[in-house]
C-alpha cells in the first residue's frame, strides 16, 4: 500500500435505477459482473454498491484514459446493454472523474 503517492488517474461513476420489481435481478446480474471487472486489462478497481432500494452505483478506476475508454466499449457494458429496457427504469448515469488521491 502506498499513502501520498496517487497511483490512479481516472474513474466512472455509473448510477444505475432498477425498474421497479427488478431490483434483485439487477444486483444479481452486476454481482455476477465481478468476475468480468477482474480479468479486465486496466481497471485498477471495481466497486458495486446500492444507493437505495432502487439505486446502484459502479466505481471503477483506472490508470489511463485509454483503459477506460475501452471498458466503455468492453464485454461489461455489451453484457448490460441488451437487459437495459428489461432491468432499468432509465439510462445509466455515467460521469467520468479524475482521481486526485487515493489509497490503494
Amino acid at each position: 500500500m502506498t499513502v501520498g503517492v496517487v497511483t490512479t488517474k481516472v474513474a466512472l461513476l455509473v448510477e444505475l435505477k432498477a425498474k421497479l420489481g427488478q431490483e434483485r435481478e439487477l444486483a444479481n446480474f452486476l454481482t455476477a459482473q465481478q468476475s468480468m471487472a477482474a480479468v479486465e486489462p486496466g481497471m485498477l478497481a471495481w466497486f458495486f454498491v446500492r444507493l437505495d432500494a432502487q439505486t446502484f452505483a459502479l466505481f471503477d478506476v483506472f490508470n489511463e484514459d485509454a483503459d477506460l475508454q475501452a471498458h466503455l466499449s468492453g464485454s461489461m457494458a455489451a453484457a448490460l446493454m441488451p437487459r437495459a429496457d428489461e432491468l432499468l427504469a432509465s439510462p445509466p448515469q455515467i460521469r467520468h472523474a479524475e482521481v486526485l488521491a487515493d489509497l490503494l
